[in-house]
């Protein structure tokens, strides 16, 4: 292998250990633990070993977790009234509702019922506008002009690349950069973002005509299709940077780690890479919220 990795694991861990000190900081000053409300639809196993995670990482953050279970059979109406409740609730600061959802909602109706100033796992239209206009409340992006009352939420994974980017100092202005993947929650933040950065963005998918020749002339590659391996070493320049965001069965990502370690010079290990920082970032714009409720309620 040549290439070297690209580890989320500490990295995260510091995001969490800085966000316990600032919720014990708020619990101080105003008397209240900042709170995330899982809302998770059904019983994927999967889907609750997601949340399960995210409620362990919470306490350990000093975060108080509530957590809301509804059955498969929920409608679209059901599982709005459900959000909108929490939406409205003074004591949740923060909204994640677990995705895939059943195929019987719609999805993108569930995820707009989450008040913006609580979607903390980024993805309403004003948070993807935000990402889109760089006005995001992300104090670690020196880009980020923030000048509006009311910034929005990177998505989660999208935002925890970016600071791993960050971390291990990969230049991105005047970077190609191609993203594959459009989902609106991961590949299409994940572009906005790099472009914030002064990256030349290129989004491609599993339908791109020529794909590895596409693939090849990309400094920065980020993978979010949702493929096992879909994603071949001889894709990939010599010493491109390349961020897996797959998660597919036994720990495999959507690029073919070992073909890609011995072109690549920085890759992210799948696990240990991208999915901590993403753990991490919504733990961290759960205080964020948190202190934009409090403050604003105090003053």
């Amino acid at each position: 292998m040549t290439a070297d990795l690209m580890i989320g694991t500490d990295l995260a861990a510091e995001m969490v250990a800085k966000a316990a000190e600032r919720a014990r900081a708020l619990q101080e000053r105003y008397g209240v633990q900042p709170c995330l409300a899982t809302v998770l639809v059904g019983d994927d196993p999967a889907s609750a070993t997601y949340v399960r995670m995210k409620q362990n990482r919470s306490k350990k953050a000093g975060i108080a977790s509530r957590s809301v279970v509804l059955p498969a059979t929920t409608t679209t109406g059901e599982l709005v009234a459900e959000i909108t409740k929490l939406s409205g609730d003074p004591a949740v600061h923060g909204i994640l509702l677990q995705h895939p959802v059943p195929a019987q909602i719609d999805e993108r109706a569930a995820f707009e019922a989450i008040d913006p100033a609580k979607d903390v796992d980024g993805v309403t239209m004003r948070s993807f506008a935000a990402m889109a206009f760089n006005d995001t409340n992300d104090t670690n992006d020196t880009n980020d002009t923030n000048d509006t009352n009311d910034p929005g939420f990177r998505s989660a994974t999208p935002g925890g690349i970016m600071r791993l980017l960050a971390a291990y100092d990969v230049p991105l202005e005047g970077a190609h950069a191609v993203v594959i993947g459009r989902s609106p929650i991961l590949g299409k933040p994940a572009g906005m973002l790099l472009l914030a950065s002064n990256a030349t963005v290129t989004y491609a998918h599993s339908r791109t005509r020529d794909l590895p020749e596409l693939v090849r002339t990309a400094d920065v590659v980020i993978a979010a299709v949702g493929k096992a391996n879909f994603v071949r070493g001889d894709w990939l320049k010599p010493g491109a940077v390349v961020v897996d965001a797959g998660y597919n069965e036994g720990n495999v990502g959507d690029v073919h780690f070992a073909e890609a370690a011995e072109v690549a010079r920085l890759i992210t290990p799948v696990p240990g890479g991208v999915g901590p920082m993403t753990i991490a970032l919504l733990l961290e714009q759960t205080v964020d919220a948190a202190e934009a409720q409090l403050s604003q309620g105090m003053s």
